[in-house]
């Protein structure tokens, strides 16, 4: 405790540093994630050729294997193929984007296909266009689903930051190398608490924005259903 009552100006500035570094693949990932899951839905709708279903299918399992490189090694390695320095926080930045891909497209996918036909076909029949009836019907109604995969996609962003410390990347992943280095267990451990508090925080502002913005999830079911769903797959893919 004395060491972290020493020391908070340290833990200030690499809690800043961590945020930095996975505010934005946690952004991007998700931003991504929109356009490709459309297509995947597209490819794989009703009525689509065998062709297209099976590249649809493709794009869901690439993404998916993405999860299955081992950071370290992946954050080693982009800057070989970027042309970035080993300790650039850009190759973090990418590496954690792709994890997120990973998670965030076969979340993007499920929810944009659950949205039932009948409701776009009467979007159609109303008028809407393919853009009108995308970003006032179907994304709505993905809505719960798309926040359960980001609230997985955070979480997991927010843990795997700390890998880029061994390369020198300033995180919350310093106080661990720094710790084990130097012998002192108060700082890893005031590492992984601050790496669990903000997991946490994160996970709670997502869910408050998620009722601020989809007021009209808080009394459906299926929809809380359907994003536990998806936690736990992810959980278990993970």
């Amino acid at each position: 405790m004395k060491w972290v009552l020493s020391n908070l100006d340290t833990i200030g500035d690499d809690t800043v540093a961590h945020l930095a570094v996975a505010i934005p693949p946690i952004i991007i990932s998700f931003l991504l994630s929109i356009p490709i899951g459309w297509l995947v839905v597209r490819l794989r709708r009703p009525g689509a050729g065998r062709f297209s279903t099976g590249v649809g299918g493709g794009v869901v399992t690439v993404a998916g294997l993405l999860y299955a490189i081992p950071s370290l090694p992946l954050f080693i390695a982009l800057p070989g193929l970027i042309g970035t320095g080993l300790q650039d926080p850009v190759n973090v930045v990418i590496g954690l984007t792709l994890y997120g891909l990973a998670l965030m497209v076969r979340s993007t996918v499920d929810g944009l296909g659950s949205v039932d036909a009948a409701t776009t076909s009467a979007a159609t029949a109303m008028g809407y266009s393919g853009a009108q009836r995308f970003f006032r019907v179907d994304l709505p109604l993905a809505g719960p689903v798309l926040l359960a995969g980001l609230r997985v996609v955070s979480v997991s962003t927010i843990s795997l930051t700390t890998v880029g410390a061994v390369l020198g990347i300033r995180s919350l992943g310093s106080l661990f190398t720094d710790g084990i280095g130097r012998t002192i267990p108060e700082e890893i451990v005031a590492g992984i608490v601050m790496v669990l508090v903000l997991a946490f925080a994160i996970d709670g502002l997502l869910v408050l924005l998620g009722r601020l913005v989809m007021p009209w999830t808080r009394r459906s079911a299926p929809s809380r259903r359907a994003a536990r769903r998806v936690l736990q797959a992810a959980e278990a893919t993970s």
